[in-house]
This record gives C-alpha cells, structure tokens and sequence, in this order.
C-alpha cells in the first residue's frame, strides 16, 4: 500500500496540460525568483536567531546549511527540468514513490511555505515598528498590537503583531492579482535588497574587530540532538533561509523553456546568495558582536522562548545583536551610521514583502496540484477567469499565515519551517535515484553530477539537520503528519482520480511537444 498508486509521468505532464497555469516567466525572472526568497529570510530576520545559537559560528553555520542545499539543489534541477509541472517535491514523489507518501511530503511542505512565510512576516513587522515607525515617524505602537504574547516568546504586555498580519494579507492579494505582475514587483524589490546589502558589507567590514569573533563556538560546532543549538544547530534553523531555489522548482508550470531556465533559476539563485550569506554575518558580528545569551550550565537560552525574551528586556543584553528585531538596522546604527541603518531598514521593509510573496506562491501551487489530482477539494484548483490564478487556495493560505504571524515568533516559526523542508528536500533526493532506474529512457536536459554520491549525501545532510532541530520541532513535524494521514484516508483517499483510474496519458507527440 505504501508504494502503490504511482502517478505515471506521462499523466502527469497530461494533466498539467489539460488545467495548466500560464507559462510567463524566464530564467531571469527565475532566478530573481529565488534570490528574492532566499536573500531576506536568513540575513534581515532570522541573523539573530542564529547568533543565539551558535555565536560567531553562525557564518560556519550558513556554510554547512549551502553544502547540503548545494547537492540538493543539483538534484532538484535535474528532476524539476525533467518534470516541468507546479508540485515540486509532492509531483515528483507521486511519480516515483506512490500516493500515500506524496501526499505526506504535499503535507509537509505547508509547514516548509506557509509557516516560513510567517516567519518572514514577523521579520517585517519587526523593520516597519522600529525603522518605519520608531525612527522616522516617532509613534511607539503599542506592544499589545507589535508582538505576541510572552507565553509564546514574545514580549511582555504583548498580544498580537498586527503589521506581520497586515503585510501577510497584502501579499496574499497581489498573489491573487496575477503571477505575472507578482513577478515584476519582484524584480524591483530584489535590487533594493542587493544593493542594501552591498552597502551593507561594504561599511562593516571597515570597522571589523577580530575579538568579537573570539570564541569563535561558545556552544561547539554540535550542541547535541535535539537541542537546536552549536553551529549545526543553527545550521538546522537557517536551512530555511535557502527555500528560495525550491521555491523556483515549483514555478516550472509556469516557465517559458523549463528544461533550459528551471536550472539556470535553481543554481543561479543558490550560488549567489550564499556569498552573501556569509559576508553579511561575518560584517555583523566582526562589529558588534554576537555572543549568546547564556543560560544554566553555558548553554544558551532558546531562540524565541520566554526566557531568552525576559532576558533581552534587561538593559544589559538590550543592544546584544541576538535581541533586536531589525538586526542588520542595528549594526550599523550602533557603529555610527545611523542614518544608513536607517536606510537598510527601510530597504528590509520595502523588500521583505518579495520573500513572503515567494513563499506564498509556492505554497499555494502545492494545494493547486493536490487538488487538481483528487487529494483536496476540487475547489481550490479553480483558476480565476480573468487573472489566471488559483485564488481560491491563494486566500485561504493567506490567512493561515496571517494567523500564525499574529501570535509566534520568527524563530519558532523557521524551527517548524525547517521540519517540513528537510523531509521534503530528502524524497526529492530519492526520487531523482528512482527516476534515473524507472525513467533512464527519458531525455535529460540537465543530469546531476555523480547523482550516487549527490542524492544519497542530500538524503544524509537532510536527516542529520533534521536531528538537529529543537526537539519541540521535530515532535510539530510528527503530530502534523498524523493530522495529514486522517484528512488523507477520510477524503483523498476515496476522491483520488488514480485511485479511481482517471488517468489521462498523454500521447508520445504530445509528450515530445512538452519535454522539448
């Protein structure tokens, strides 16, 4: 049962045919697709988390989380080039491993989109209260409506975080308006980031002081499992930073040539955003610092508890790089260019937006393709008439996020991200193994290199992270799983269209029109 009801390709590129989204975007656009993803999550939010957790060997930490998206990103390009349809790791794990798992990985990736797309929201609101609000304008929101409450790891006195609600549901709607114009907003808000972020480097890295990154580990490269902390416990916390290039993946039912611009936007994006990774740490802490705040017994204290927010409301942690909301604002305020912090955030708050804006998308193509194949109410695959997007499952994703960016975290939220993405990032890895023994007749347009050393060390680097995460993490991943199996053998199992033999195959013409 667990392997049965294999997908098979062929109608899979026939379905996809016969209700399709519009193909509008290029590999340019691709690639600034996942730059736009990728560039924000990690550096404008979740920097300071990842301070907490391992210090100075956050930028190791960015280095192990790119050495495992590097091989799986290689295997993400050969499959999705292979399989241009919307889906990502849900339609590649149907085609190769069966229903039931596609539809735990289809599962698993709301906690990789959704999730992570509140965590972003966060982030912003974090920008527009202290930069936007704060700085400029000189209004004090109320903390009951800036953050959620202390009981969740917010603040004190805090309630709800309206700006992340607002900036959630504002996405949602240019979502629903149309991928393209989506697209093209996104293209502005990119170079915003870029050019911060460059700036950004360029005016820490004149005012390094090699002590702040002594001790380089204060909590060790490995913390232990479970605990979330050390270099590789960061490394499990930031991995969520790299979802831009699945992101892209999930795009190919929408690209021009996918065969050709599908890889171009998965590598291309990878590449270039992890040099920024790096630098942008390294400008960080080699100013300010970024020491964490240590509890009982030197450990630190978690990323986004209650108790490490008691400690940041002290005035002797209330400048520490691992308190602030707007971290990279922080730094360069704090070593006399305020005025361009300032500027830095204003650029977060007005790109920001473009992060969330990919994660949505992504999710929201994932619900599209689950319903489009039986496993979820038709409903949420209707495509408006007149914008060409799934607006049904595009409103109601966005309030869920909305929801959730009202009351957790950031870095709860990339904790629970991550769960979701390593599970989902390991099945793709096994899938393209499979693909390459069940399908080696299909043409390639892109062939991952040494796949049987690549794809199995995804699958190793993805469990070793995974193992990695807070255990409170881990156990979300396992009680989320369940729900989905329940929902799956009270509805999609009977409603499914291969579990009832409505499988549309494509003739060998039309296939050939589609893969080349």
């Amino acid at each position: 049962m667990i392997f049965g009801r294999v997908k098979p390709l062929d109608a899979i590129l026939a379905a996809a045919e016969r209700k399709s989204l519009h193909r509008t975007l290029g590999a340019f656009q691709l690639t600034l697709f996942g730059i736009g993803s990728v560039i924000g999550t990690g550096i404008f939010v979740l920097t300071a988390a990842g301070a907490q957790k391992a210090g100075p060997g956050l930028m190791l930490a960015f280095a192990i989380a790119g050495a495992i998206c590097i091989v799986a990103a290689l295997c993400y390009a050969e499959i999705a080039a292979m399989i241009p349809v919307a889906g990502s790791a849900y339609t590649y794990t149907y085609s190769t491993m069966g229903e039931l798992l596609a539809w735990t990985v289809g599962w698993a990736l709301v906690l990789e989109y959704a999730v992570a797309a509140s965590a972003v929201s966060v982030g912003w609101s974090g920008y527009f209260t202290g930069t936007i609000l704060n700085q400029f304008l000189g209004i004090q929101l109320p903390v009951w409506l800036s953050a959620g409450p202390l009981a969740l790891g917010g603040v004190a006195g805090g309630f709800i975080n309206l700006p992340a609600v607002v900036i959630a549901l504002l996405v949602t709607w240019l979502l629903i308006i149309g991928t393209s114009e989506s697209a093209k907003v996104n293209a502005v808000l990119v170079g915003i980031k870029v050019v911060a972020l460059t700036a950004f480097i360029f005016l820490t890295f004149g005012k390094i002081d090699t002590a702040q990154f002594s001790p380089f580990l204060p909590a060790g490269v490995f913390g232990g499992f479970g605990t979330g902390v050390g270099a590789v416990g960061a490394a499990a916390t930031i991995f969520f930073a790299y979802v831009g290039f699945d992101a892209v993946s999930t795009a190919a039912e929408e690209t021009k040539n996918p065969q050709r611009n599908v890889p171009i936007g998965l590598i291309g994006s990878l590449l270039f955003c992890t040099v920024f990774y790096i630098l942008v740490a390294a400008g960080a802490i080699g100013t300010i610092g970024g020491q964490p705040i240590m509890g009982p017994g030197g450990v630190p204290f978690p990323a986004g508890s209650e108790e490490l927010a008691r400690q940041c409301a002290m005035p002797q942690h209330a400048q520490a790089l691992v308190c602030s909301n707007e971290a990279l604002a922080h730094v360069l305020r704090t070593i006399g260019f305020g005025k361009i912090g300032n500027m830095l955030g204003i650029a977060a708050f007005v790109a920001l937006p473009s992060v969330i804006l990919v994660l949505l998308f992504g999710q929201t193509r994932i619900f599209f393709v689950m319903s489009r194949d039986g496993l979820l109410p038709n409903a949420l695959s209707k495509v408006h008439p007149k914008w060409k997007t799934p607006h049904v499952v595009t409103a109601i994703t966005g309030a869920a996020v909305a929801f959730a960016a009202a009351f957790l975290p950031v870095g709860a939220l990339a904790d629970i991200a991550n769960a979701g993405t390593l599970y989902a990032f390991m099945m793709v890895a096994i899938a393209v193994l499979i693909l390459r023994r069940k399908e080696g007749h299909r043409p390639r347009s892109f062939r991952t290199p040494a796949v049987w050393f690549v794809a199995p060390a995804t699958v190793v680097g993805c469990i070793f992270l995974f193992f990695n995460l807070p255990s409170a993490a881990m156990l979300v991943l396992v009680i989320w799983g369940a729900i989905g199996l329940v929902i799956y053998y009270l509805y999609g199992y009977r409603t499914s269209h291969v579990g009832q033999g409505r499988v549309e195959v494509l003739t060998d013409d039309a296939i050939d029109g589609i893969t080349h």
